[in-house]
């Protein structure tokens, strides 16, 4: 081969590899994302094929400039990848709103509990097989069961529903948590849910506390409720959180405790 063809092979093959050099720095600022896994894998491919053609054919400077595009096209599928990785995990960050009463905070069994003893009463939950309180009572007593709950005591003393602690801390290390009460309907209640939250779930910060009427406002992801009413005018995908009131309801998904829920999130991040 003549110093001339050695020259211009030397030059294009140069030329070729440095081509690589500007798109490695958009890759770095950028990602990528305009950069094709398969463009990139064919091109390593090819130089990869040229680089055995020349040692075969003993060219030096031929074999040279290839090793050096396979280091800069490897560069770009790596640095491409990586980059990448975070964006595909951001994508997979949910919204997930979050009712209070009946989902994290036992409210039926401190109504009941009052109930009993205001009346005398040994209403039990297996009772309750797809009714409210107030529907299963005597009708001149709906009233009083109403009263019950719009005694601002009675959010205080509220116990948590089993795991909702453990299980919403996790999911607000993967996701955006949102607790959301239909409290204008209790009026009353604002300022001890607030409480209530504060001590039982420290770990929402209070800007994902979200006092309503409506749920419909709320753009989520997902709204976990136990009541399907609130699914109507939301817009994201609604599981109903299993409840006495509720076990008749047949028309969206159900999950039955926060381990359910767990598992069902765990296998939505992996997929």
């Amino acid at each position: 081969m003549g110093l001339p063809s050695t020259i211009l092979g030397t030059v294009a093959a140069t030329s070729s590899t440095v081509a690589f050099v500007p798109q490695i720095a958009k890759i770095w600022k950028t990602g990528g994302k305009d950069v094709s896994y398969f463009m990139l894998s064919l091109y390593l491919a090819g130089v990869t094929l040229w680089l055995s053609y020349g040692l075969v054919i003993g060219a030096t400077a031929l074999s040279l400039a290839n090793a050096a595009s396979i280091v800069c096209a490897g560069t770009c599928l790596v640095l491409k990848l990586m980059k990448e990785k975070p964006c595909r995990a951001e994508r997979k960050r949910l919204r997930i709103a979050i009712d209070m009463d009946e989902t994290i905070a036992d409210s039926l069994t401190e109504h009941i509990r009052r109930y009993n003893a205001e009346f005398a009463e040994k209403v039990d939950v297996d009772q309750l097989h797809g009714k409210h309180l107030e529907e299963l009572v005597p009708l001149d007593r709906s009233d009083a069961v109403r009263r019950i709950i719009r005694d601002e005591s009675f959010f205080d003393c509220l116990a948590v529903v089993e795991d909702a602690q453990q299980v919403i801390r996790e999911l607000a290390c993967e996701h955006e948590v949102f607790i959301v009460s239909a409290a204008m309907e209790i009026p009353e209640s604002f300022a001890a849910k607030h409480r209530w939250l504060q001590r039982h779930f420290p770990f929402i910060p209070m800007g994902n506390v979200v006092f309503c009427g409506d749920k419909g406002i709320i753009d989520a992801d997902y709204l976990i409720d136990d009541e399907v009413r609130h699914f109507h005018s939301f817009r994201g995908t609604g599981i109903l959180f299993s409840a006495p009131h509720n076990l008749l309801e047949t028309a969206c998904e159900r999950i039955a405790s926060w381990q359910h829920i767990r598992r069902k999130f765990v296998g939505l991040r992996s997929s």
